[in-house]
């Protein structure tokens, strides 16, 4: 099992020092959407390898991305959730020093559901990667266009940048919780972040807790609390910096950081541990096929449309993946030259430890809310018998830090009940629900593939069986096809 993680790095030329001079620090961060915060972008040249590294070599680049090109010539009909977010987000395209976020609108105002969106730019940029492959968008007139919008816009991004993008191969990191190996992106992905949590739940009995009582989300909050304590810290670019992923992901860590937990009251004040002996916008899709091949795959921009710059001509817009970096000058995650920020996006795998068969292929999309939506939707099958689709279904809770406040909030969707919410703030934590409507989709948008039904056997997993069982999440979009 391997990964093509495609998460791009920051400007050569981009320093502390650089964002000093205009202004710029820790306590005065540059605007979340300044043209600073675009980091390469990986995606293209992500896609070209993992075709390249896992493909079956009987298509071409060309075969797999004329769906895409006739999708963007012809036109789709807009789905109603992406709607809803593209007019919230419309005015980014609308921009002063945009002139292009017309190209993402029609008559300037962004579509309708079920109106036809045309986008004939990004099937240029696609006909231009299935023709040169990585060259023909980290070189050429794609590279120049993405420089010149980044550079009218105050960034300092430029072609040696784009041309010198490479891919890493990466090994996945894992954990086994209670039979199951659950595999993540390591860092500077926050997959991390996941596998902290279920390795301090395995210290609770979740299953006799009960399925969103109070008692079980006052612990699956206090886990990802403490998860992301650690995590916001020590989660940074491996290669810049050195981060304790094996330490951190020992169960002796996981029994330490389990014993902060009190069943009675929320820890106000978490701080990252020692793991040392001391002497949401995101689309995710998984495909399985018939010889039980699985892929995990998501792209995102970050905020919306990211920065919303679109470069002349080619139908898309810039993520500000960078806005995730630290301008704290000590910390791991440091914004530097050449550096990968802290990233969000985490696709997952979920397979039997003793046999390495697959159980899962799956992902939830929604920045901070995915590692969360990981293991709330692993929970749910693997300790309460629900199927992929109920396991999905089933409300969920979304643990937020304010860094301006220092203080943590707890939303709960609705259909949580309200004496558990009035049992949460009795012990000391700040609720906020219910969460109804569109703004459901802060809990996540996943999609799933389990082979077989080993979910429904109280976590035996012998009863696994080539049948795919799949769900897709009523927040979003998507839906579950087999063919």
């Amino acid at each position: 099992m391997m990964q093509t993680p495609n998460s791009g790095r920051s400007p050569q030329s981009l320093t502390l020092a650089l964002l000093k001079e205009h202004g710029f620090d820790e306590a005065n961060p540059p605007p979340p959407l300044h043209a600073y915060y675009v980091t390469v972008p990986g995606a293209a040249a992500g896609w070209c390898n993992a075709i390249e590294l896992f493909g079956s070599k009987n298509l071409s680049m060309e075969q797999i991305l004329q769906p895409a090109i006739e999708l963007a010539e012809k036109g789709f009909p807009v789905s109603e959730i992406t709607s809803y977010y593209w007019k919230r987000d419309a005015h980014v395209l609308q921009a002063a020093g945009n002139p292009h976020g017309k190209d993402l609108l029609i008559d300037g105002q962004a579509p309708e559901h079920g109106q036809v969106f045309h986008n004939p730019f990004l099937a240029n940029t696609f006909k231009e990667l299935a023709k040169s492959g990585k060259q023909g968008f980290y070189e050429g007139h794609v590279a120049e266009a993405i420089i010149e919008i980044i550079h009218s816009n105050g960034g300092v991004m430029n072609l040696d940048d784009l041309k010198n993008h490479v891919t890493e191969q990466v090994k996945p990191i894992v954990t086994n919780y209670k039979g199951v190996n659950v595999w993540e992106i390591p860092p500077n992905g926050q997959g991390i972040i996941a596998l902290l949590a279920l390795n301090i739940l395995e210290n609770f009995n979740v299953k006799e807790m009960g399925h969103n009582t109070a008692t079980y989300l006052h612990v699956l909050i206090e886990a990802l609390k403490t998860s992301f304590s650690d995590a916001l810290w020590f989660c940074a670019d491996p290669e810049k910096v050195y981060v304790p992923t094996a330490e951190l992901l020992s169960k002796s860590y996981a029994r330490n950081r389990s014993q902060l937990i009190d069943l009675q009251r929320a820890t106000c004040n978490l701080h990252p541990g020692n793991p040392f002996s001391v002497g949401s916008d995101t689309v995710y899709f998984t495909v399985v096929d018939a010889q039980g091949n699985a892929c995990s795959f998501i792209n995102s921009n970050y905020m919306g449309f990211g920065t919303g710059l679109v470069p002349d001509g080619c139908g898309f817009t810039l993520q500000n993946r960078g806005f995730n970096f630290s301008l704290h000058p000590e910390h791991p995650n440091c914004l530097a030259p050449n550096k990968r920020p802290y990233h969000t996006i985490i696709p997952a795998l979920a397979t039997a430890a003793d046999s390495g068969e697959l159980l899962c292929s799956f992902g939830v999309m929604g920045g901070f809310m995915q590692p969360q939506g990981h293991v709330q939707v692993l929970l749910n099958m693997l300790e309460f018998g629900m199927n992929p689709q109920q396991a999905l279904d089933a409300a969920r809770v979304f643990v937020e830090y304010n860094k301006k406040e220092d203080a943590w909030y707890i939303f709960l969707e609705d259909g949580v009940p309200q004496n558990v919410a009035e049992e949460l703030r009795a012990k000391g934590h700040t609720v906020m629900m219910p969460v109804t409507g569109n703004s459901r989709s802060m809990f996540g948008r996943g999609q799933i593939i389990t082979k077989g039904s080993w979910w429904r056997h109280g976590g035996k997993l012998s009863f696994s069986s080539n049948v795919l069982w799949a769900g897709s999440d009523p927040r979003a979009d998507g839906c579950a096809l087999g063919y």
